[in-house]
């Protein structure tokens, strides 16, 4: 019986870790670069009717050149609800407004600039690693509660912790790789 547990636990573990990663990898997305992307908008939320709502459900966010991204609301008496969402938010552009859509210009980031979003992005990526290193703290955990009861033995149990281990290094190994193209990306002039 306790292969099949061992097995479960270690896939959970698995599971959650790439999870991470990719949460990771999304928060990334979230980052300027100096290249418009809609992905800059998605941790905007605007109060809309007193409910707080995501940007992107209340608009269609496309960049239509490599600087500048159109924000078309899908109701127009959003737009002053949005222009003022966006200028409360930490994305760093002004809102340009023309009574249908709202045009945001992204400047080119100043080198000050480009070396604190690396210090965010770095931020990012520790706490990615300290998600994957907790989740291998439970399944640890989880691991040495079955031997304590005796449904598997000293070796199965080293055996998987040994096979976490590799695949925890693995996962940090995938966000150091992905950091260090974040931060060449910003980087870039």
């Amino acid at each position: 019986m306790s292969p099949e547990l061992i097995d479960e636990l270690l896939s959970d573990g698995r599971e959650r870790m790439a999870k991470s990663v990719e949460s990771t990898r999304h928060e990334f997305g979230t980052i300027r670069t100096g290249r418009a992307s809609p992905a800059l908008l998605d941790r905007i939320q605007v109060d809309y009717y007193g409910a707080v709502t995501p940007l992107k459900q209340m608009a269609a966010i496309s960049a239509p050149e490599g600087r500048m991204l159109t924000i078309q609301p899908y109701d127009k008496t959003a737009l002053k609800a949005i222009e003022r969402a966006i200028l409360e938010s930490d994305v760093g552009l002004t809102p340009s407004n023309d009574g249908a859509l709202i045009r945001l210009q992204v400047p080119e980031l100043t080198e000050e600039r480009r070396h604190e979003l690396v210090k965010v992005v770095r931020h990012l990526a520790e706490e990615g690693r300290v998600a994957i290193r907790n989740i291998r703290r439970d399944v640890m955990h989880e691991l040495r509660e079955l031997k304590e009861a005796g449904e598997t033995g000293s070796d199965d149990e080293h055996r998987a912790e040994q096979e976490l281990q590799k695949l925890t290094d693995a996962r940090i190994a995938e966000l150091e790789e992905l950091l260090k193209l974040k931060e060449a990306e910003i980087l870039e002039v």
